[in-house]
C-alpha cells in the first residue's frame, strides 16, 4: 500500500540495525522532511515568541499578516534576501561568507540524531521517525554545538572592524565556558543510562526501575529529570547561556558591541545567522527532551489511559507539545530577567556551574558502585557521613563578603591624594563646587522673620 500508514500495534523502538536497513530514497525523503520541518519551525518560533512577549506585555504583537498575524515570519524571511548588501572594503571576502554557512550548517546537521518516534511504516516500507544514529550519537550533538563557535568566531574576525571582533571573541568565550558545563550534565545521562546512542537514551527512559540503597528498594521514575534533577537543571541553564539568549544574550549587547559579531552582515547572511540562532534554541529544546524528559514517549497519565499512545505517528504530538514547553521557558526567560554583566556570567560559569557539576558526577558515581554492591553497607555509611560532615563543615566555614563602610563624598575627597584628577564617584553624584553653592545661597529667598544678612539665608 502507498503512501503513510499509522501503525497500529504497540511502540516498536529502533535499534542500530533499523537505520542500516533503510533504503536510499526513505532517508533522503527522510532529510527532506527534516530540513522543511526546521524551516517551519523556525518561522513558527519566531512568532510564538513575539506573541507571548507581547502577551506578557498586555500589548497586540504581529496581528496584521496572515490569520491573526502568523505570517510576519515569513514576510520577514523573504524580505531579508533581497535587501541591499554592505560588505565592508576590508573584510576577508572567502571567510566572511563561509561564516554564517558554517553556523546554519552546524545548526541543521545536529538534528540529525534526534529521535522523533519509533518504527512505523513509511511508504511500504519500516522505519524509524529518527534520520540516523549511532552508538555515539550524543557527540555528534556536542560535536555540532562545538563547530557553531567557528561560526562566530570568524563572522567577527573576516569583518574588518574592532566591535565584531571584540564580540566573536566575547561571544566564543561564552559558548565554550557553558559548553563545558553542558558536557559535563550529559555524563550523568551516559552513566544512568549505559548509553551514547539517542534512541537508546529513549528507551531507557520507558520505564522506572527498583532500585535498592542502604537497605530500601524504591522505585526510580522513568524520566532522567526526575532521578538526575541536577544535571537536567545545570543543562538548562548551560543551554540558555550557550545559545546566547536573554539573560545571557551578551553577544547582542547593543549598547557595549552594537550588535555584536555580526555588525557588518546584512542580507541574507544575516538571515543565516538568525535562522542559525532560532534552530540552535530548537535543537538544545530537543535535546532536552530526548535526554531527560523521555524523548518522543508520552507521559505516564496517558500511557496509563492509552496503549495506543506511543504507536505509529503520536509520539510527534509528545515531542513537539515537550519541545513547545522549553521554547516557552526561553521566551519567559527573555521577558522577566535582565542582562547581566560579562564578569557575573562568566563567574557563574566556571565558579559555580562546573564545580557543582563535577561535584554531583563524584556522588552519581559513588551511588552507582553502591547499587552494585562492590562496597559494603558500614563502608556505605561511613563515606556517607564523612562526606555529609565534609559538606556542612565547607558550609559553615566559607568566607562570606564584607561589604565595604559606605564613605560620604567629602570623604572620599579627603582620601584622594594630592594632585590627583577629580574622578566622579561611581554613583554620578558630584559635590557642587564652591562657586555653584555661593550662588545658589545668593539667590535663595530670605527665611521668613529672618534679616537679610542672617546665617539662615
Amino acid at each position: 500500500m502507498n503512501g503513510i500508514v499509522l501503525a497500529t500495534a504497540g511502540a516498536v523502538d529502533p535499534t542500530l540495525e533499523t537505520f542500516e536497513n533503510d533504503v536510499w530514497w526513505i532517508s533522503l525523503v527522510k532529510l527532506l522532511a527534516l530540513f522543511v520541518l526546521l524551516l517551519l519551525l523556525t518561522l513558527f518560533t519566531i512568532v510564538y515568541e513575539r506573541k507571548v512577549v507581547a502577551r506578557m506585555a498586555v500589548r497586540p504583537g504581529p496581528n496584521q499578516v496572515g490569520p491573526n498575524g502568523w505570517l510576519q515570519s515569513l514576510t520577514d524571511g523573504i524580505k531579508l534576501p533581497f535587501k541591499e548588501e554592505i560588505i565592508p572594503k576590508t573584510a576577508d571576502k572567502v571567510v566572511y561568507f563561509i561564516a554564517p554557512v558554517i553556523s546554519a550548517t552546524v545548526a541543521f546537521t545536529a538534528f540529525s540524531v534526534i529521535p522523533f518516534g519509533g518504527v512505523v511504516n513509511m511508504f511500504g516500507q519500516q522505519t524509524a521517525l529518527q534520520l540516523t544514529d549511532v552508538p555515539v550519537s550524543v557527540l555528534v550533538l556536542l560535536a555540532c554545538s562545538s563547530m557553531a563557535v567557528y561560526g562566530v568566531v570568524l563572522a567577527g574576525w573576516a569583518s574588518g572592524s574592532t566591535y565584531p571582533l571584540l564580540g566573536g571573541l566575547r561571544s566564543s568565550a561564552q559558548m565554550i565556558s557553558y559548553e563545558v558545563a553542558m558536557g559535563l550534565s550529559i555524563v550523568a545521562v551516559f552513566m544512568t543510562a549505559g548509553t551514547m546512542s539517542t534512541s537508546q537514551i529513549v528507551k531507557a527512559q520507558a520505564h522506572g526501575s527498583p532500585v535498592e540503597f542502604f537497605g530500601f528498594e524504591v522505585t526510580a521514575p522513568g524520566w532522567y529529570a526526575v532521578q538526575l534533577l541536577p544535571s537536567f537543571i545545570i543543562y538548562l541553564i548551560a543551554a540558555v547561556g550557550e545559545t546566547n539568549r536573554a539573560p545571557f544574550d551578551l553577544p547582542e549587547a547593543e549598547s557595549e558591541l552594537v550588535g555584536g559579531f555580526h555588525t557588518e552582515y546584512s542580507s541574507f547572511k544575516f538571515a543565516l545567522f538568525f535562522l542559525a540562532e532560532y534552530i540552535n534554541m530548537i535543537t538544545v529544546s530537543a535535546f532536552a527532551t530526548t535526554l531527560f524528559l523521555g524523548g518522543w514517549r508520552a507521559p505516564a497519565p496517558i500511557t496509563t489511559v492509552w496503549d495506543g499512545a506511543n504507536s505509529g505517528y503520536w509520539p510527534l504530538l509528545w515531542f513537539f507539545g515537550k519541545v513547545l514547553i522549553l521554547l516557552f521557558g526561553f521566551i519567559w526567560l527573555r521577558a522577566t530577567l535582565p542582562r547581566m554583566r560579562y564578569d557575573q556570567f562568566m563567574r557563574f560559569g566556571w565558579k559555580v556551574l562546573i564545580p557543582v557539576n563535577l561535584v554531583w558526577i563524584l556522588c552519581l558515581a559513588f551511588i552507582k558502585v553502591a547499587r552494585s554492591g562492590a562496597i559494603s553497607d558500614t563502608t556505605r555509611w561511613v563515606i556517607t557521613g564523612a562526606a555529609a560532615v565534609l559538606i556542612l563543615a565547607v558550609a559553615w566555614g566559607w568566607p562570606t563578603p564584607k561589604k565595604p563602610k559606605q564613605l560620604s563624598i567629602e570623604e572620599e575627597l579627603h582620601q584622594r591624594p594630592p594632585g590627583s584628577f577629580p574622578v566622579p564617584p561611581m554613583d554620578l553624584q558630584v559635590p557642587p563646587s564652591p562657586r555653584a553653592r555661593r550662588a545658589v545661597a545668593e539667590r535663595a529667598p530670605a527665611a521668613v522673620g529672618a534679616e537679610p544678612d542672617s546665617k539662615e539665608v
